[in-house]
């Protein structure tokens, strides 16, 4: 584990895993620790991933002001980090919560990327809905022995008004947001409590007012490419939804990997590195468009 200093004095820290062209992943949750990424199925293999910890959580530390954990406020620490790492342009990698924050960065700083990969990521900063279509997904899967059990915890979850509340039905919930609810994917999900800091969960959207139009146009101007991957039984955000959103990037390539859900790398670690490593292999070439696939995704332009 490494550590830095952010823009606000604030000591945040980063795991570097794998060999290759740096790529820089931003967890999500909101409020989960980098660990849950593992190594992104393998990817570690082809790229050395940066696995920064979110301000105020895992080994970075929380900060005076909790405020500053608001997503866009987030974008800072971003910033602070690629100049820690003296890169000039990074490839930026960004997973469910931190799809968002990977969206507001790009906004902000599309002269320092030269690709964007969104992974399951929620639409919330540009404002447009990650659950379209949700109920019909939830439906598909009703011959799955938890069923029930994760629709009735579902429900606590959608009423919630804090993650804190929340917290008691996750654990039930979670088969839903896999592809497969095997041994791996329990684990995975147990691991979430610990690594979860409820403060900045709590935070992250708190009082966020984008102005979502100039947001919008920003994106729709992004010179990088940009890879937008969902899972096809993933509730958050459905398949539909990033369908629906793929429009506000220029040059879009959108993968609907099979049978996953919300963490792609564990439901299909093959087919989702592949998917990426080309992608990034592409915009390493020619910073530029590529529509590759492999054969358990669905692409679309």
């Amino acid at each position: 584990m490494e550590l830095f200093t952010s823009y606000d004095g604030t000591t945040l820290a980063f795991r570097i895993v794998g060999e290759g062209p740096p790529l820089l992943c931003l967890p999500g949750g909101p409020g989960r620790a980098a660990a849950y990424l593992g190594d992104l199925g393998g990817l570690s293999a082809h790229r050395t991933l940066i696995l920064p910890d979110t301000r105020g959580t895992g080994a970075s530390a929380m900060p005076a002001d909790l405020a500053t954990c608001r997503v866009d406020r987030l974008v800072a620490d971003v910033e602070a980090l690629r100049r820690h790492l003296a890169l000039d342009r990074v490839d930026l990698l960004g997973h469910s919560a931190g799809g968002s924050l990977a969206m507001l960065y790009a906004a902000g700083h599309p002269d320092r990327l030269n690709s964007l990969t969104l992974v399951a990521p929620s639409f919330a900063a540009v404002g447009l809905p990650s659950d379209t279509g949700a109920e019909e997904v939830i439906a598909a899967r009703a011959a799955e022995p938890w069923h029930a059990e994760a629709v009735t915890a579902h429900g606590h979850m959608r009423t919630a008004k804090t993650f804190a509340e929340a917290a008691p039905h996750r654990f039930a919930f979670e088969p839903l947001m896999y592809g497969r609810w095997d041994d791996a994917a329990r684990a995975h999900a147990a691991a979430d409590p610990a690594q979860r800091s409820l403060p900045v969960s709590e935070h992250y959207y708190k009082d966020y007012t984008p102005d979502t139009d100039e947001l919008r146009h920003r994106l729709n101007a992004l010179p990088c490419p940009t890879l937008l991957i969902a899972g096809e039984v993933d509730l958050w955000p459905t398949a539909r939804s990033a369908a629906d959103a793929a429009s506000l990037f220029p040059k879009v390539t959108l993968g609907v990997q099979r049978s996953a859900g919300h963490y792609p790398w564990l439901d299909g670690p093959q087919a989702f590195t592949t998917t990426v490593e080309r992608f990034l292999s592409a915009a390493d070439r020619t910073h530029s468009h590529s529509s590759g696939g492999s054969e358990e995704f669905v692409t679309a332009r």
